[in-house]
């Protein structure tokens, strides 16, 4: 680990003493980032002369500050350097030859232009963990721009969303960066683990269209596996029912009885107990089958009352279920259920409320150190770090 002099937040947890030299932009780089940083890790985030994409993202924003930028950066020191000064350039392969970790998103060969490609800086730094996101990969589909938006709609994500004779429709959220993301963080802990064993660091590579096609879970194996290429159902799910939003005296409500107990405790709570006794509503496949038959027999009994009531009742007998939310009724359930959601970083007029790190670790649980950096918050102290001898050598 590389510490010396190196000024950092006090910070414990499962990384502490990684360093990690964040070279990445906009969402799928800086969620892998702040994941680390939340587990323990020192991220550095390097940024140009304008700062990160996101942070002129707006509507909406708090203190003038895009909530895009601040949701996916606490945690971490910011530095900026213009690659292109070679002075700025010098400080950027420091901080590389330093690190433990180096994440980037740069388009392919963008970092060999500073001498920051995985070849040139892991020969002072072998043992350098060095993570790529692109959104084709580093080969044939080097050239392509990796876009969200691109990879929904090439990997056959947008031929599966929206209603069946309508057009198709991309997901509500940039889902394949963040699956990029969580990707990119798993195979960093994996290469840091590798190299505990043997010293060596590699090369980690993450692309945005593998991660969307291994994303795509049964319907990709539905075509590799079964020769079978998906199509789109609106809410409803290829191989199973009840598995889809039906129409309560208020509102819609999901139902996910996806087992034969299940659907008999449904059946039971909307007093048609018969139903699930009925052969061709026995089995799985029976209900999925005849689903237009087995639909208005349940909306017959939903529509007496509504989803709230519904919910509650099915809740008590373990039958999956759930009213659409808009997002504060997301985080309104996640409260009742004590998830505690939200997390406050920082104090005083920096503090700013963000959304709780996903995994939870009994011994060593999520810290949230540093509130998202303002552009260049540590440059000076980062500078004055990276011209001091290091003290330590990696290990």
């Amino acid at each position: 680990m590389s510490e010396g002099t190196q000024p950092t937040a006090t910070g414990v947890g499962p990384l502490s003493g990684v360093l990690v030299a964040d070279f990445s932009r906009v969402l799928a780089g800086p969620y892998a980032t702040m994941l680390l940083a939340d587990l323990g890790a020192d991220v550095v985030k390097v940024e140009g002369p304008g700062g990160d994409d996101t942070r002129s993202w707006s509507p909406p924003v708090r203190d003038e500050v895009s909530t895009y930028y601040l949701g996916i950066n606490r945690g971490k020191r910011s530095i900026s350097l213009d690659l292109r000064d070679g002075k700025d350039a010098a400080v950027a392969r420091e901080l590389a030859r330093r690190a433990d970790v180096l994440i980037e998103n740069l388009k392919p060969g963008g970092m060999a232009k500073y001498g920051l490609d995985f070849e040139s800086v892991r020969r002072d730094n072998p043992g350098l963990v060095y993570a790529s996101i692109t959104g084709f990969g580093s080969g044939a589909g080097r050239h392509v721009p990796g876009y969200d938006l691109m990879v929904q709609a090439v990997s056959g994500l947008m031929s599966l969303t929206g209603d069946p004779e309508g057009p198709p429709f991309r997901a509500g959220i940039s889902v394949f960066d963040v699956m990029a993301g969580n990707h990119a963080a798993i195979g960093v802990l994996a290469a840091l683990r590798h190299r505990e064993a043997t010293g060596e660091g590699q090369l980690v590579e993450v692309n945005l269209l593998s991660s969307a096609l291994t994303g795509l879970v049964n319907h990709s194996s539905a075509y590799v596996a079964g020769d079978t290429v998906p199509y789109r159902m609106g809410n409803a799910h290829p191989s199973v029912f009840p598995y889809e939003p039906l129409p309560t005296a208020d509102n819609d409500l999901i139902v996910a009885a996806a087992n034969d107990g299940q659907f008999r405790r449904l059946c039971e709570v909307l007093g048609i107990p018969e139903v699930a006794d009925d052969p061709r509503f026995a089995r799985n496949a029976d209900r999925t089958a005849h689903r237009e038959e087995l639909r208005p027999l349940l909306v017959e009994r939903l529509v007496t009352r509504g989803a709230d009531d519904w919910f509650e009742a099915l809740l008590e007998v373990g039958v999956p279920s759930g009213p659409i939310n808009t997002i504060d009724g997301g985080f309104a359930m996640a409260e009742r259920f004590g998830l505690d959601p939200v997390v406050t970083v920082g104090a005083g007029d920096r503090a700013v409320p963000t959304t709780r790190h996903p995994i939870r670790l009994s011994a060593t649980p999520a810290a949230y150190r540093l509130p998202p950096p303002e552009l260049d918050e540590h440059g000076a102290e980062l500078r004055t770090w990276l011209s001091e001898p290091e003290e330590t050598d990696h290990g």
